[in-house]
């Protein structure tokens, strides 16, 4: 595999509102080394130029950082793959506390090394089907899912275990965000778009003020 050289890597990751330091360049690099090794074994990513992995996973995933200023606190990436958008943004905050949530056991494993070779920590994998988890004794507050689907079932899991304030965070096609924004009871923010891409965008959701307080009073 080719080195992208460092400036590549900056302008690239500018692209999406991140600065990347010394530390990041270096998890990039590992994770991609990674992603494309392993990719030749099980079914991570149909994208196998490193530039554009940088940037269709990488700054897509990064690119929330600017949206939900979230720095501390659990995050929780539903039907994490190959790892998007939960690790670069682990990468990116370390301070956050990450679940990985996967039911492949395979592409599960995946995520343990990359947790491993990343030497990243408050880091885990959670090898299940979202809606099979227990609900947990301490929210999240940020539920996190990447061309998931399904996302009526997880807006219900979100609303169940999303701390007060968290916030459910959807990489999507703007038809899908048009039809999710019917939700009622998630209060969603206006899309966000994507740089570089025309159909993709944010969609940000909280508690239904609302309704949260008639289900919790």
């Amino acid at each position: 595999m080719s080195i992208i050289p460092d400036d590549l890597i900056d302008e690239t990751l500018a692209e999406y509102r991140v600065s990347a330091t010394p530390t990041i360049r270096s998890a990039v690099r590992t994770f991609l080394s990674l992603l494309l090794r392993w990719n030749k074994k099980i079914s991570l990513t149909t994208i196998t130029d490193p530039l554009q992995i940088l940037r269709f996973h990488f700054g897509e995933s990064m690119f929330a950082a600017s949206a939900v200023p979230i720095r501390n606190g659990r995050l929780a990436d539903v039907g994490s793959g190959a790892g998007f958008p939960g690790l670069p943004l682990k990468i990116l905050m370390p301070s956050l506390d990450v679940v990985l949530i996967e039911s492949n056991a395979k592409k599960a494993s995946f995520l343990s090394e990359c947790i491993r070779e990343l030497n990243l920590l408050n880091a885990e994998v959670a090898r299940s089907r979202f809606e099979d988890l227990e609900e947990s004794v301490s929210k999240f507050e940020l539920i996190t899912a990447r061309a998931l689907g399904g996302y009526q079932y997880l807006c219900k899991w979100a609303r169940e275990n999303l701390a007060a304030d968290g916030e459910l965070v959807l990489w999507l096609g703007q038809e899908d965000a048009i039809r999710l924004q019917r939700v009622p009871s998630i209060q969603w923010r206006s899309p966000i778009a994507i740089p570089n891409s025309d159909r993709r965008v944010l969609l940000v959701g909280t508690h239904n003020r609302e309704m949260f307080h008639v289900e919790h009073s």
